[in-house]
């Protein structure tokens, strides 16, 4: 079941973030930018409501007509199964639902969002705003993360 992230998650959200951060496959959040963008995450829980969160996944919006995916992860255990899938639809459905129709995410799993009919784009493209947060990574300016867009038919 996805559903809206709740403060009982934010501890859980951040170890699953972090695992896959200290492998290199994603960039890790802090404790504080998940309170402060609570709004912003969808988890998948099993079993229910209070079941255990499986998966997050991030839509944060940029601009007028621009959101971003971001910090999309699912428990190692429980890939495979379309959680990761279905997070993002989740996340587009909103983006749908604020008339946004544009979404965007800088990612290292670029196969993955293709599969979701996002499209490679150059970076340049990408207003100067949502690089806000890449100021703060320590892969600023050389980051290897790859652009994708997605854009409502």
């Amino acid at each position: 079941m996805i559903r809206d992230a709740r403060m009982s998650d934010v501890k859980v959200m951040y170890a699953l973030l972090q695992h896959f951060a200290n492998k290199g496959l994603l960039l890790g959040r802090s404790l504080s930018s998940l309170y402060d963008q609570l709004r912003d995450f969808k988890v998948f829980v099993a079993d229910g409501a209070e079941g255990e969160v499986l998966g997050i996944c991030a839509l944060h919006v940029c601009w007028e007509n621009l959101a971003e995916i971001r910090s999309l992860a699912v428990a190692e255990e429980h890939q495979g199964k379309g959680i990761g899938r279905r997070l993002v639809e989740a996340c587009l459905a909103e983006a749908d639902h604020f008339g946004i129709n544009r979404v965007f995410t800088l990612t290292y799993q670029p196969e993955f969002f293709k599969r979701l009919s996002f499209r490679p784009i150059d970076k340049n493209e990408l207003p100067h705003k949502v690089w806000s947060d890449c100021i703060n990574c320590p892969k600023f300016p050389d980051c290897n993360e790859e652009a994708l867009v997605w854009e409502k038919g």
